[in-house]
Parts: structure tokens; sequence; C-alpha cells
């Protein structure tokens, strides 16, 4: 009879082991599929180095630039303000974010920063601009237009915020691939 209760009890005992395994192994492979993605984190260096990035067949970005949808993106770990940002992406022959629609940079909901774009409000125009001066789209952000003549915007997962230009912050700059691959912006 004691032979006979401990029979269901290994049987379970297997099912978990067998369920165990299984699990383990399914965690194996999403690490390993994690870990050939690049990790979407803020940079801080910005060497000239050129490396083909995964799904790439004609162009690439540098070395500690991340590339998304035809173009590449350098996210800063370091704060300077909205100038100090802006001439840091020129140095690097790109400029501040500038963002088409709603969807550019989906990537950037992994992060908790707030990062400086290339959006300014031009007292001039009464309006804000992006660095080319193009005006900004009224369907982009929903947001007053009328605030402090001294602020530029920040971008996060959390949405927009204007800020006073003289605050550090991190940054996103961003240069064309086709654009990167000629060593042009």
């Amino acid at each position: 009879m004691a032979a006979f209760q401990t029979t269901p009890w290994r049987l379970i005992s297997g099912i978990l082991a067998v369920t165990c395994l299984v699990l383990m192994a399914t965690l194996g492979i999403l690490l390993k599929n994690s870990f050939r993605k690049q990790n979407i984190r803020p940079t801080s260096s910005t060497e000239g180095t050129t490396e083909i990035q995964e799904g790439s067949h004609c162009c690439s970005c540098q070395e500690k630039w991340i590339r998304y949808r035809c173009n590449c993106y350098f996210i800063s770990n370091k704060i300077k303000t909205w100038n100090e940002s802006r001439n840091f992406c020129a140095s690097q022959n790109s400029s501040l974010l500038q963002l088409q629609n709603k969807d550019d940079l989906s990537f950037t909901n992994q992060t908790i920063f707030l990062f400086w774009i290339g959006l300014s409000y031009n007292k001039e125009h009464g309006a804000w601009l992006w660095e080319d001066g193009s005006a900004l789209s009224p369907d982009l952000f929903s947001f007053s237009q009328t605030v402090n003549t001294r602020k530029c915007l920040l971008y996060g997962s959390t949405g927009v915020r204007g800020e006073a230009c003289e605050r550090k912050s991190h940054y996103i700059c961003k240069k064309q691939l086709i654009a990167a691959y000629l060593g042009v912006s």
C-alpha cells in the first residue's frame, strides 16, 4: 500500500521537473535572443569606428549609435544644456532629434530619462520651430504653444515638457543613415 501512495507523488514530481526544464530552456532562448539585439541605453562615447549591425545590408552607424528606421541615433548619458547638446550633435555631423510622427522613436519608451530634442520656442515667429527652421506639426504633441520664450523641449516616454534651455539634460542626436554612410550630415 505504501508503494501505491508514492506513485502519484513520483508522477507529480516528474511532471514538475519536466515543466521546470522547459521553462529554463525557454528562458535561455529568450535571453540569447535579447543579447543579439543591440541594447538601447544612453551611451557616452562617439568613437569613429563603424560596425555592421544585425539586419543592415547596405549602411551602418558609428559605434555607440543606434540604427533604427533608416537613421542613426546617439542617446547620451551625459547631461548638457540645449545649446551644448545641439553643438555636440553638430560636431558629429548630426542634429538634435527632429520627430516626424509619434512613432518615430518608440524605442525610447524603454528609458526613464527626458531628452533634449531639436525643438525650441522662436520668439520672432511666436512658434515652436525645429533646428532646421520648420514648424512643429500641430498634431505631433499636445501642449500649450504659449509658453516662456526661453523654453526648449524635452522628450521622453512620458511625453514632452518645455524647460529653460539652460537646464542640463540628456539629449538625442539624429543622423540620416544615407548621410551617415556617406559621412555627411
